[in-house]
């Protein structure tokens, strides 16, 4: 602030994630003043870039990636505009480039930073300068068909030394996609098989690698932004995860268009062994800011992934099915009169509703379906019916 003058930034439509390339961004430059002044001009610029610096003696690379001025007041040669006291709003509008602009970070080494500065020029004295910072996101669609294919790597290990060594221990890990977004759980599948003699005990963590490049050289970082485990493995078991899932904390979306400053993700799944090193697969990740719609599963991909599920199905039909069998030969005619299943204990009823579809599948496949009748299958002189009915009367 400076005597009787006070500039302030302020963004109309700010982004949470920040601005992609080719949006708007409007906003206002607001004037508190004390007292009258005269102003020559109001400007407005967007700019900012990578920068890394991987010691502090040596200097580092600078990457400019916006670089636009906005004239919000312009005088005419040799006047200027007088401003009473109070609030003045003096609105702007631009639109950012529509070329690739890196998304905002702050690494261990370097970051990509963007700001807005106002410039308010007056006669006689120096510019009064404020700035604010502007985020800047890349746009990164996670529907993409090449990060929606599916990720998978195995792996196996033996333990021990050569004059006393155990059974292996194999790891196969898997993932339904590539794409994920912010806040998303992943599901992991994963395969553990310990033929050790040790007691084990499987883990997954989400990690990011930050990668710095100045002058030829590189550094990298890698941390830990999120992590499961499942349970004991003893010597001779397994254990499966069916979609056991980790949350994708908040984080900085993938960066790899910039050449100096690189940031990627990675999901490790990894058996913990006491005395020996992990057993370890990494599968990799983007994160993205465009959000899984499902369209693909829906459309491009149903009829292949149906295809794969059902497979089984089509193995076990002959090549020239015979005709179903007469529903009225393997039906009892008092079932028949009843609708009861045929041979069907109540108990096993209630026992099949927790089994899985597919276990019964099979014994269904055939059968045709029940007769169609409009005369009532229980009519009410029935002599059951009609005893049920006295009994409650009487009652």
């Amino acid at each position: 602030m400076v005597r009787g003058v006070l500039m302030s930034i302020v963004l109309d439509n700010e982004r949470t994630n920040g601005y992609a390339a080719g949006e708007s961004v409007s906003g206002e430059v607001i004037l508190e003043l004390s007292e009258d002044i005269q102003v020559l001009g109001l400007h407005l610029r967007a700019h900012g870039g990578a920068f890394a610096a991987l010691t502090v003696n040596r200097g580092g690379e600078w990457v400019e990636c916006l670089n636009e001025k906005i004239t919000i007041l312009a005088a005419s040669t040799g006047e200027s505009n007088r401003f009473t006291a109070g609030n003045h709003k003096l609105p702007f509008n631009f639109q950012l480039p529509n070329g690739p602009l890196v998304t905002s970070f702050n690494g261990k080494y370097g970051s990509v930073q963007y700001r807005l500065t106002s410039v308010l020029e007056r006669p006689l004295l120096p510019a009064y300068i404020v700035h604010r910072e502007l985020r800047v996101s890349s746009r990164i669609d996670v529907n993409s068909p090449s990060l929606l294919t599916p990720v998978q790597q195995s792996k196996e290990k033996t333990v021990g030394c050569w004059l006393c060594t155990s059974g292996p221990i194999s790891l196969s890990a898997r993932i339904g996609r590539k794409g994920y977004c912010n806040g998303e759980a992943i599901p992991i599948y994963a395969e553990i098989e310990n033929g050790s003699s040790r007691l084990v005990v499987p883990k997954a963590a989400i990690f990011q690698i930050q990668s710095f490049i100045v002058h030829g050289k590189m550094k990298t970082h890698r941390q830990m932004l999120a992590r499961v485990r499942g349970n004991h493995i003893a010597s001779g078991s397994t254990e499966t995860w069916n979609g056991k899932t980790l949350k994708i904390p908040p984080v900085t979306p993938t960066i790899t268009d910039c050449h100096i400053i690189r940031v990627d993700y990675v999901l490790a799944v990894y058996i913990h062994i006491p005395g020996a090193k992990k057993l370890k697969v990494e599968l990799p990740l983007v994160i993205g800011t465009v959000p899984f719609n499902g369209f693909w599963y829906r459309n491009s991909s149903a009829t292949s992934q149906f295809t794969v599920d059902m497979s089984w199905l089509a193995l076990t039909l002959p090549e020239q099915p015979e005709a179903p069998p007469n529903y009225a030969d393997i039906v009892s005619e008092e079932e028949l009169s009843w609708g009861a299943p045929i041979g069907t204990d109540q108990s096993d009823l209630v026992e099949g509703l927790h089994l899985p579809p597919f276990t019964v599948i099979q014994e269904f496949r055939f059968q045709p379906p029940p007769l169609y009748s409009e005369i009532d299958p229980h009519p009410a002189n029935h002599p059951t019916v009609q005893r049920t009915t006295s009994l409650i009367q009487e009652g």
